[in-house]
């Protein structure tokens, strides 16, 4: 069934705008934690880009690789992320982060593996791998709205990066 083939779906922000309002706030406290732990905003559209992957969020796949393109990531990068272990185009804290975003984002495997953590704790200290699985964890639940109400992709448009 493609989206032109659906029933409507239900607008959340317009039914329930206190929770899409809590939804809002949850997302601004992990992107000023990931701002404070000085998680880079670039590995941060990785992490969004791979679990919205990993979930098959059209939506928010369109969102966040026109924000990665707007922090200066390159075409080459995003088209590889979906196989990031099999290219030399991630670094080794990249490379941790999404170890680390799969292990949330596939939660139904059981767990977070110990040695996924352990190589993250190697290239991030506490602060920063938590502002990591809030960030795993904000795009994952985003994903499942936009999949849910099957929002459309296309229409958004990024604010310009300043200087």
């Amino acid at each position: 069934m493609t989206n032109s083939d659906s029933i409507s779906r239900v607008a959340l922000k317009k039914i329930t705008p206190d929770v899409s309002g809590a939804m809002g706030s949850l997302h601004a406290a992990a992107v000023s934690a990931a701002q404070d732990a000085k998680v880079e905003p670039e590995l941060l559209e990785l992490i969004r880009i791979r679990a919205s992957q990993i979930n098959g969020c059209a939506f928010c796949l369109d969102m966040h690789t026109k924000d990665a393109r707007v922090q200066g990531e390159t075409e080459q990068r995003i088209y590889a992320l979906n196989a990031w272990r099999e290219t030399p185009f991630f670094s080794a804290r990249e490379r941790a982060a999404l170890a680390l975003t799969e292990a949330v984002t596939l939660v139904h495997d059981g767990h977070v593996p110990d040695a996924v953590y352990a190589e993250a704790a190697e290239v991030f200290d506490d602060q920063q791998i938590a502002a990591l699985i809030w960030a795993a964890t904000v795009i994952n639940a985003y994903n499942r709205i936009a999949i849910a109400t099957r929002m459309v992709p296309g229409a958004y448009q990024p604010v310009q990066k300043q200087g």
